[in-house]
């Protein structure tokens, strides 16, 4: 293991490490714009530049790995020179878009000028002028004024997704990104260009023009989109708090973690989050009588639900719930079912069309806690639920989140499983064909209007953190759930979803020990045993 000093603080490193990354270690930041950990070194923008003693001139950072003995500096006169006379470079030809470029208040080329630059321009002459504002694909536009020519555009196409779409074009003050003919930037993963470029020169044509960062909030969460669980982070336009203003969720981010996606996304994730301030969102309780629908507080509601179930026997009642729930949901079905005596419990709902996956991050299963709903044990099987509610053994039928006409199984057999049922109790966020023929409509928060967890395929259960408020009356699950227990003589727990959690873990095995605090930012996976 390679000890070295940086800046006089001696630390030890893996073999192989760059000294962007041992300075790093040491508690040292080496600034640099083409350097990124998951791709390869390209050594383009030298702005990385440190002294090495006993070698004449600075060398980049992160093409020099750390061997022992090593004394780097990263602040001597001589580095701080380097570093503002390339800054100068780089922004020889940088167009002042600041006013108006998506990327102010993140660009490390303003970022990097306030720490490194603060130079009086020299440059009189004409800019270069490129194409500004050019789609390079769905999700992509590029201002090749804009670009500093770092390549990690093109090292990604190359090198992660492996779908070579991007190039270098020209040659000297003309060069400039570009796709290769006949060729989009339409790639599963395609977004991400924008994460890593560092710059405006790659910029999100659903986020464009939206809103500036610096009135985004941000909340740690974990995509819902398969049973990966890829963890991102939520920015919310502080700006619009309310539904009837507009968009509430701005975009998702990747949130690095090794273990599960690294610093990577795929695009149905990144954008599939429309739903959640969408005009079919369900915000209060309701209840069908005949063809009118009534709208009530939650009391009422839940009044009305338990109600129906004390007035059935166990053996009449059908629940499908959803792999869509969290951990904390779950566990709350659970617990109502069994202090009730119900057995016909089941979450697989075939999906109507097949889905696919890849071998890098996307999962054909695009539920985020399956794993979670085989954990807590309630895996029945839903065919067999449906099929007694159409011969007239079940009485009520409670489904959670599916949309069961737009599952796999036929549409006549659906409806007449549904038309059966004295009571249809719907629980979800948006309305769908299911909702509409419902009795009782109780209206879900989304993931990211509260706090909870999934266990992804992997059996790493990840944690999930509400980055606004519910819309209208919504509540989480597992609440709506402690309220019919509550009306149903059971002891509440306390509102928060933490202590559902507490409870789960207490109750089944493979979370034995979990706690908020363990699972942290990164989660915390299932003992071998249990999985």
């Amino acid at each position: 293991m390679p000890r070295l000093t940086v800046n006089g603080q001696e630390v030890e490193v893996a073999p192989g490490t760059n000294l962007i990354e041992a300075a790093h270690a040491a508690g040292f930041e080496v600034p640099h714009y083409c350097y990124h950990p998951a791709l390869s070194i390209a050594g383009q923008c030298r702005l990385c530049m440190v002294d090495i003693e006993r070698n004449p001139r600075p060398q980049i950072a992160c093409n020099t790995q750390a061997v022992d003995g090593m004394v780097v500096h990263t602040e001597t006169e001589r580095v701080r020179e380097t570093r503002q006379s390339v800054m100068e470079f780089h922004l020889i030809n940088h167009p002042l878009d600041c006013p108006v470029c998506d990327q102010a208040g993140e660009c490390w080329l303003q970022i990097y000028y306030m720490k490194h630059g603060l130079y009086n321009p020299r440059m009189v002459d004409e800019k270069v002028h490129k194409p500004k504002a050019v789609p390079l694909g769905p999700h992509v536009i590029l201002d090749a004024e804009r670009c500093i020519l770092c390549s990690r555009c093109v090292r990604f196409c190359d090198e992660v997704t492996r779908t070579g779409e991007l190039g270098i074009f020209n040659r000297g003050d003309h060069s400039e990104i570009g796709l290769f003919p006949g060729r989009d930037l339409a790639n599963r993963y395609s977004a991400n260009v924008i994460d890593i470029c560092p710059v405006g020169a790659l910029t999100d044509r659903d986020f464009r023009f939206q809103v500036r960062v610096w009135y985004l909030d941000t909340a740690k969460s974990v995509c819902a989109g398969c049973a990966r669980g890829c963890n991102i982070e939520v920015h919310v336009n502080r700006k619009r708090p309310h539904h009837a203003q507009g968009r509430r969720v701005a975009r998702l981010k990747p949130r690095f973690n090794e273990a599960v996606n690294a610093w990577w996304i795929c695009d149905d994730g990144r954008y599939g989050f429309k739903w959640v301030d969408d005009e079919t969102r369900l915000t209060v309780p309701t209840r069908r009588e005949g063809d009118a629908t009534v709208e009530m507080g939650w009391d009422d509601a839940v009044a009305g639900v338990a109600g129906t179930l004390a007035r059935v026997r166990p053996a009449e009642v059908g629940v499908l719930v959803s792999p869509k729930m969290s951990n904390e949901d779950l566990w709350a079905l659970r617990r109502l079912t069994e202090r009730l005596g119900i057995g016909e419990v089941a979450f697989r709902v075939p999906a109507r069309t097949p889905r696919d996956e890849d071998d890098f991050l996307i999962r054909a299963d695009k539920n985020p806690n399956t794993r979670g709903a085989e954990l807590i044990g309630l895996d029945g099987d839903a065919a067999a639920i449906l099929a007694g509610a159409r011969a007239g053994r079940l009485r009520c039928l409670w489904v959670f989140h599916h949309d069961l006409l737009a599952s796999a199984w036929p549409d006549a057999e659906t409806l007449a499983a549904l038309g059966a049922v004295e009571t249809l109790i719907f629980s979800g966020t948006n309305a769908n064909r299911t909702s509409a023929l419902a009795h009782w409509v109780l209206p879900s928060a989304a993931w990211v209007e509260r706090d909870g967890t999934f266990t992804n395929f992997q059996g790493r259960v990840q944690r999930f953190r509400a980055a606004m408020e519910p819309l209208g009356q919504a509540l989480p699950d597992w609440e709506a759930l402690g309220r019919v227990l509550g009306v149903l003589g059971d002891v509440p727990l306390p509102p928060r979803a933490e202590r559902w959690f507490r409870a789960l873990a207490e109750a089944v095995p493979a979370f034995a020990g979990m706690r908020y605090q363990t699972i942290a930012d990164a989660g915390q996976t299932i003992a071998p045993g249990d999985s």
